[in-house]
């Protein structure tokens, strides 16, 4: 055979190689994941937009949960109109969330707003059960939407939730309505519960009997940077959510994040974060 015949083929060997020891890396890496149509909604928090999910996504298409990504937007009288390209069967389908009146504080439109997105997904790609991921003001739209849906057998079913620097026993800063402001010297008993409530966690308390018994795993993330707080928000009022949906969900966990990254608007953006997300939702269960 000549030389030049012999370099050919080492060639042709070595990219056949390559092309084989990357199709099976590809595959053990998404053998990694569930293959669902589950589509997991992402919403951003306050005075943000869908760019502030933008970390969290990346992360999880870097790892090779899914190839699928749109976006919904949503206006402020909740007509939602849909961003990108998604087929029937898309295998982890993700969908940024995004809504045009960003600082919104009348929790109920939260939900409706989700609730009209949930809708549309299910319309057009006819998505029967979801995932929903909040970062700050965006829990609210999940614990929203469950009081609206949470016992409606039509509606698609939530399967599990991300709370990520949530304020659901209330906010301490200056300026906003004493509905959503944190009880002075609120604190919690073993199972959650504040000792003093606002208005607007009064009304949550009706997500005790809207979650389905048993269906919903929960993990909520909260960050401390030191003095119990994430900088923003105090992990008592994150950690609240125990008592809220913990005796109905089918698993409740919490992650504390320290370090300067812990910060309430770092989250988001947080590496830790990231892998607890991609764990908690979609890695296979050994």
């Amino acid at each position: 055979m000549k030389k030049s015949s012999v370099g050919i083929s080492i060639a042709i060997i070595a990219v056949l190689v390559a092309i084989i020891g990357g199709a099976v890396y590809h595959t053990q890496k998404n053998n990694r994941f569930v293959h669902s149509t589950t589509a997991t909604l992402f919403f951003h928090g306050g005075g943000s937009s869908y760019h502030a999910e933008t970390g969290m996504v990346n992360a999880a298409k870097k790892a090779g949960v899914t190839n699928t990504v749109i976006r919904a937007d949503v206006t402020n009288n909740g007509k939602v109109t849909l961003h990108g390209n998604m087929h029937r069967g898309a295998v982890n389908p993700i969908v940024e969330v995004n809504y045009e009146n960003n600082r919104q504080l009348d929790f109920n439109k939260h939900g409706e707003y989700a609730t009209n997105v949930v809708k549309m997904l299910k319309k057009r790609y006819g998505i029967n059960k979801i995932n929903m991921v909040g970062h700050s003001l965006g829990n609210i739209s999940i614990i929203y939407y469950m009081l609206r849906n949470g016992q409606n057998k039509n509606m698609p079913r939530l399967e599990k939730q991300v709370d990520i620097a949530g304020h659901f026993g209330g906010l301490t800063f200056n300026g906003i309505p004493d509905a959503l402001k944190q009880p002075a010297g609120m604190k919690l008993d073993s199972n959650g519960k504040p000792n003093y409530m606002n208005t607007t966690y009064k009304q949550m308390t009706a997500a005790r009997k809207a979650y389905p018994k048993g269906q919903v795993a929960v993990l909520n993330i909260y960050g401390d940077i030191g003095n119990h707080t994430d900088g923003r928000v105090t992990n008592a009022s994150s950690r609240s959510l125990q008592y809220l949906v913990a005796s109905r969900a089918k698993s409740y966990t919490e992650l504390k994040v320290t370090g300067k990254n812990a910060q309430h608007s770092k989250l988001h953006d947080n590496k830790q974060v990231d892998q607890a997300l991609i764990k908690f939702l979609w890695q296979r269960r050994k």
